[in-house]
């Protein structure tokens, strides 16, 4: 059976976004594993019942249903130990400390940079939805939360410790990428493909490593359709 991924999109179908899908899709093109990907909408959250479940990533395997990023690069180690990600305890432990760098730091200076170009490239029928739960989120409106300088500015001094590695080593874990850089990738997939917004100088050690994330795996990420790829999508 075809291995199958839910994987959130925005105003094209082809538009897809989300940072916890884009970990995935490096995992599985890391193990050499094919699949298809389903197109998923927030507002589809009947589409995910079967697996009890209302957001994505959702791979289907076979029989097996696996949820949250960083649960199915543990199922592709157990399951397809070749080229692991996570790799022995150690390993896991500096991928598990990136996982949450990326989302508890990264993630909330870029957002607070590109939130109102994400809404652009959500889907229309799923805006009112994605307004309501992050001003809720926030405790005030998408436009007051909106602040380029303040999310730059808090970007950069976030990635200062992520520069010293990165000066030192072509990858996060090391000669090759690993499961660090794919949780860490996440985040800069999903501002790339939304918004135009330059987070890094192209001097910044950071900046030569997402060139080299994008040019891995065929191209994984570079091939990806961006916001600017999409006639009339500033209009929609």
């Amino acid at each position: 059976m075809t291995r199958r991924l839910y994987d959130l999109c925005g105003i094209d179908e082809e538009l897809r976004f989300s940072p916890y899908c884009w970990r995935v899709k490096y995992a599985l093109a890391h193990k050499g594993l094919d699949y298809e990907t389903q197109p998923w909408h927030f507002t589809d959250k009947q589409e995910l019942a079967f697996a009890n479940h209302d957001k994505v990533p959702v791979l289907v395997d076979g029989d097996e249903v696996v949820t949250e990023s960083y649960e199915i690069l543990h199922y592709l180690d157990r399951v397809y130990p070749d080229r692991p990600l996570l790799g022995d305890t150690q390993a896991e432990a500096r991928a598990r400390f990136f996982k949450f760098y990326a989302e508890r730091s990264l993630a909330p200076g870029m957002m607070r940079t590109i939130i109102m170009d994400l809404l652009n490239a959500i889907h229309p029928k799923d805006r009112d939805y994605f307004r309501e739960t992050r001003e809720k989120r926030f405790g005030r409106t998408l436009e007051e939360f909106h602040s380029p300088a303040k999310g730059l500015s808090q970007l950069d001094q976030a990635l200062e410790p992520l520069r010293g590695l990165l000066g030192e080593s072509n990858f996060v874990d090391g000669d090759a990428p690993a499961a660090a850089d794919y949780l860490l990738f996440g985040p800069f997939m999903w501002a790339r493909i939304v918004s135009t917004a330059d987070l890094v100088s192209n001097a910044d050690p950071v900046y030569a490593w997402m060139e080299r994330m994008l040019d891995l795996h065929g191209g994984l990420g570079r091939s990806a359709m961006r916001i600017v790829d999409i006639e009339g999508a500033y209009d929609a």
